[in-house]
């Protein structure tokens, strides 16, 4: 059985969309704004295509419908942004297209690039799973560029005593985490932990 408990220390913040976090959005997309007019045949696909790019980031969070904090690791967010720009780098490698195609492909690359951020975020969440107690991965916040961490608990553990020394390092993070303490955590009380069950812990931390 698989669960991933996942302990972030913040709220999650107003998301700009990741992308812009990225080294190369700048210079990349003041390109893609200022080339815009050359790209189709109708004089109405200008303004369609300009307000969608002016807009990328603010409407990619909207888009993103996380519940988790929009935190995402150096790797993950490079491969995103190499594989939107490579998108989009081919499509301003064609001449003028007919009206309406341009401004769609646009839309096109716009939600294929949310689908990949979306992904990326959620397996590096996932990805904790292959561990074994408390472990924290470094990642870059989409709210305002820093450099940030997520703290989680993985179950991937493969004898009692790993478990139990898992459970025990779960509880000191807690009882260190800024004074929280949470009553629910009672039936993970050390004095139990040489009886606690996968089961016994899922249920405690679904109470919580």
């Amino acid at each position: 059985m698989a669960l991933l408990l996942c302990l972030v220390g913040m709220t999650a913040a107003l998301a700009h969309g990741c992308l812009h976090c990225h080294s190369n959005f700048s210079e990349k997309f003041s390109f893609y704004r200022h080339h815009v007019n050359l790209k189709s045949w109708w004089l109405g696909d200008i303004p369609v295509s300009g307000a969608l790019l002016t807009d990328w980031s603010d409407d990619t969070v909207k888009e993103l419908h996380l519940t988790i904090p929009a935190e995402i690791t150096w790797e993950k967010l490079d491969q995103v942004a190499r594989a939107v720009y490579q998108r989009m780098d081919q499509l301003y490698q064609g001449k003028m297209y007919f009206p309406g195609y341009f401004p769609n492909e646009l839309r096109n690359i716009f939600r294929e690039q949310v689908q990949l951020l979306q992904n990326a975020i959620i397996e590096s969440r996932i990805d904790c799973q292959r561990h074994c107690g408390i472990f924290q991965y470094e990642t870059i916040s989409c709210s305002n560029c820093t450099n940030s961490h997520v703290v989680c608990f993985g179950y991937n553990c493969e004898s009692s005593e790993q478990w139990k020394s898992a459970v025990q390092g779960l509880l000191n993070y807690i009882n260190n985490w800024h004074n929280l303490v949470s009553p629910a955590f009672r039936c993970l009380e050390s004095r139990r932990l040489d009886n606690l069950t996968l089961e016994d812990a899922v249920e405690c931390f679904k109470k919580h």
